[in-house]
């Protein structure tokens, strides 16, 4: 008797356990518009995200046509960026704006799609196509919505971001031929960083190293070449200070600088 009464006991909550979990999931293969629209708002507005998304998913061919449709829509894209699946709300979104594109959330999707196609890039040492597509698609959004002044605001932060992230992979380019001790190649590699992009974010750090490139190459020079090459040291030392007299590198080039011009009055 014992036994059956902690069989039945076990059976009791078993079958709560399977009636609470079932409701959710007889929603889910619901037609019930109305009780699923409804459901997946209060999920959504109860940050349970990702139970949101299966609704707003589930209903999406039921409202195909109707005057809900941008809203289910939206919102199954909304609810995947906020649980953080920024893959699949990327593709939400970007569906969304093709097929909504004068829906009073159109804006919203779009930036959001931004969002997600940002956090998809890379570090600065890593492959930086998305990077690029990535602030291509920025500044489209910008072009289309320049009065949208919050999302704007972001915008040019993200392109900051990403644009520090292009000129370091240039400029660390440069610099590892430095680090390397190819000194010729360093220079080269640093004059074509300024060059392709003279707005560079690391543009002191490259002209200091082109200075001090041509340093280390005329000082490992043969005899003949040294004065030639202590010389275009010279023209980048007056460049580098013209530019950043009160850079912190500045005392290791004066230093150098006076060294080289000893070495050039007494040659």
């Amino acid at each position: 008797m014992k036994s059956f009464k902690i069989v039945a006991a076990v059976l009791a909550a078993s079958l709560v356990v399977l009636a609470c979990k079932s409701q959710y999931e007889v929603l889910l293969a619901s037609n019930d518009v109305d009780a699923k629209y409804n459901a997946a708002m209060e999920y959504f507005q109860n940050k349970k995200y990702q139970k949101a998304a299966q609704l707003f998913e589930s209903m999406a061919i039921l409202t195909n046509g109707t005057s809900r449709d941008d809203t289910v829509q939206y919102y199954w894209g909304l609810s995947n960026y906020r649980f953080k699946d920024y893959y699949t709300a990327e593709s939400n979104f970007a569906r969304f704006v093709e097929n909504f594109p004068r829906s009073p959330f159109a804006p919203d999707a779009q930036f959001y799609r931004l969002d997600c196609l940002y956090r998809a890039t890379y570090r600065w040492e890593l492959d930086q196509v998305p990077t690029k597509s990535c602030m291509e698609a920025i500044r489209q959004y910008m072009r289309e919505y320049p009065d949208d002044e919050p999302h704007i605001k972001a915008c040019q932060d993200m392109l900051h971001d990403l644009q520090d992230r292009l000129d370091r992979k240039d400029y660390e380019a440069g610099r590892q031929y430095y680090i390397m001790e190819d000194y010729p190649a360093a220079r080269v590699k640093l004059r074509n960083v300024l060059k392709t992009n003279a707005d560079n974010f690391y543009r002191e750090d490259v002209l200091y190293y082109t200075a001090m490139a041509s340093y280390h190459y005329a000082r490992l020079s043969v005899k003949a070449k040294m004065k030639e090459r202590y010389l275009t040291f010279v023209d980048d030392y007056l460049n580098f200070v013209g530019e950043y007299p009160e850079s912190h590198y500045r005392g290791e080039l004066d230093g150098i600088y006076r060294s080289v011009q000893d070495y050039l009055k007494n040659n």
